[in-house]
C-alpha cells in the first residue's frame, strides 16, 4: 500500500500546490536546510523555505529517483540542474500521526551545488519577502 503522506507530498509537488503544502505543515515543523547551519522552527518560515525551493529546484529536470519510506518517515532522492550545474540531493522528511509535516531536512552535493543552491535560494526568498 503507498503512503498517504508521501501520495500528498508527490501530489502538492507535481501541482504546485501551495495551499496543500502550507496545509501539511505542522505548527512546530523543523526544517534543516543545506545552507542554513541553524535549523529553522516553525510553520512559516518552513513554509517560506520549501515554497522557496521549489521554485528554485523545481524545474522541468527536477525528478525523484528513489524512495525510501518508513511510514512516519521517508527519504527522497531527487536530481535536478541549475544553469547546467548538476544537483543530487535528498529530502528527509517525518510526519506525525494527524498527518503532519513535522520535520523536512534536505541534503544537497556536490559542494558546487550548494553554492548555487545557496545563491538562488537567497535570491528567492528575498523575492517572496518583497511580495
Amino acid at each position: 500500500m503507498t503512503n498517504p503522506n508521501l501520495q500528498r507530498w508527490y501530489h502538492q509537488f507535481e501541482n504546485h500546490d501551495l495551499k496543500a503544502l502550507h496545509e501539511m505543515l505542522a505548527d512546530d515543523v523543523v526544517f534543516h536546510s543545506p545552507v542554513v547551519h541553524t535549523p529553522q522552527q516553525g510553520k512559516e518560515i518552513t513554509f517560506q523555505y520549501l515554497a522557496a525551493a521549489e521554485q528554485v529546484l523545481g524545474s522541468d529536470a527536477f525528478k525523484y529517483v528513489k524512495e525510501i519510506d518508513g511510514g512516519d518517515s521517508a527519504v527522497l532522492e531527487f536530481e535536478t540542474e541549475i544553469d547546467g550545474l548538476y544537483i543530487n540531493g535528498i529530502d528527509m522528511i517525518s510526519w506525525n500521526e494527524a498527518g503532519q509535516i513535522i520535520e523536512f531536512k534536505v541534503m544537497v552535493r556536490p559542494l558546487k551545488a550548494i553554492g548555487a543552491v545557496h545563491a538562488k535560494m537567497g535570491e528567492m526568498l528575498e523575492r517572496l519577502k518583497s511580495q
